[in-house]
């Protein structure tokens, strides 16, 4: 069976490419994925991606992550990042390990963006680079799993 990377985009991350480009670039939703099957593919691993701007869509591909084959989950979880009880109890509760990602560096940012309630129950964070945080977190899933196997 061929080891699974599930991608998670949270609220807003829809709309990439021409959401305050100055922070987030001009990359697209799209071109992300599309990059990040690449990097998987290159490495004998399967992706599947899935971008909603509602907390309960997300909390329950979390919980189905393992039962849908992932082997690892890299997530972006936008705002809920710094408030979801739900995202964050849903991660504590999977054995799938979870990376967390943002585009921008946040605390650099507004003071509310400081505090991640995810932070304590991922893997590890990436953030600030871009479009390469998610790149970086596919390297680490990646190398994980050939790890593991």
């Amino acid at each position: 069976m061929m080891s699974k990377v599930l991608v998670l985009h949270g609220p807003n991350l829809n709309l990439l490419g021409t959401r305050e480009p100055e922070i987030y670039g001009h990359e697209t939703l799209a071109d992300i994925n599309k990059e990040l099957e690449k990097q998987a593919a290159q490495a004998g691993v399967d992706t599947e991606f899935m971008q909603s701007n509602h907390e309960g869509d997300l909390v329950d591909a979390i919980q189905q992550a393992a039962s849908r084959g992932a082997d690892f989950i890299i997530l972006n979880a936008g705002a809920y990042t710094h408030y979801s009880i739900a995202i964050r109890d849903a991660i504590a509760a999977i054995t799938v390990p979870v990376i967390e990602v943002h585009l921008s560096n946040v605390h650099t940012r507004e003071e509310f963006r400081h505090k991640s309630v995810i932070a304590p129950v991922v893997m590890g964070q990436i953030l600030g680079f871009g479009s390469d945080s998610y790149f970086a977190a596919m390297s680490v899933a990646i190398r994980k799993i050939s790890a593991r196997d």
